[in-house]
C-alpha cells in the first residue's frame, strides 16, 4: 500500500455518503406511497457510475464544491489521504445500485407486472449500500475502501 500524495477533502466524502443514504431512503420509503420513487435508485446508480469514471459529473461532490463548501455551508475538512480508494468505493456502490436496478425492474417484464422477490432483492441491495455509506459517514469505516486496498495488496489492482 503506498503513501498518501494528496489532499482529499473529506467533506465532500460526507455530502456524497449524505446524498447516497437519503436518496436511497427516500426511495424506499417514498416508494410505499408513490413506486415511482423507486426511479431513484437507478438515477443514482448512474450518478455514482458518473462520478466515478468523471469527477466533474459527481453530483453530490459538485454540491459541495459549488454550493455548500462557497456558502460556508459546510467547512472544508482535508486530509491527506488517497481518493483513488474512496472513488473505486463509489464506483462499487454505483455497480450494485445498477444490479439493484435490474432487480427493480424485472416486474415490468413480466406479464401480470406483480412485484415479487426480484423487488425485495433489489431494496435489500439499495438498503446495503445505503448502510454500508451511513456507516463510513457516520463511524469514518468505508468497506469499499477495504476492499481496494486488499485487492491492491493482492495484486489485482496496481498501486497508484
Amino acid at each position: 500500500m503506498s503513501t498518501p500524495t494528496s489532499l482529499v477533502d473529506h467533506s465532500a466524502l460526507k455530502v456524497n455518503q449524505t446524498g447516497i443514504v437519503a436518496t436511497v431512503l427516500v426511495a424506499f420509503f417514498g416508494s410505499v406511497l408513490w413506486r415511482p420513487l423507486l426511479v431513484l435508485i437507478p438515477l443514482l446508480a448512474i450518478v455514482l457510475l458518473l462520478g466515478t469514471f468523471a469527477p466533474r459529473l459527481a453530483l453530490f461532490k459538485q454540491l459541495y464544491f459549488k454550493v455548500l463548501k462557497p456558502r460556508g455551508i459546510v467547512k472544508p475538512h482535508p486530509v491527506q489521504d488517497r481518493p483513488e480508494p474512496h472513488n473505486f468505493a463509489q464506483g462499487l456502490g454505483g455497480v450494485f445500485l445498477g444490479v439493484a436496478s435490474v432487480f427493480l425492474a424485472a416486474p415490468l417484464f413480466t406479464a401480470d407486472f406483480q412485484p415479487g422477490p426480484a423487488i425485495v432483492i433489489g431494496l435489500a441491495l439499495s438498503l446495503l449500500v445505503a448502510v454500508l455509506a451511513f456507516v463510513n459517514l457516520a463511524f469514518g469505516y468505508c468497506l469499499g475502501c477495504q476492499i481496494f486496498y486488499q485487492l491492491e495488496r493482492s495484486g489485482v489492482l496496481k498501486p497508484s
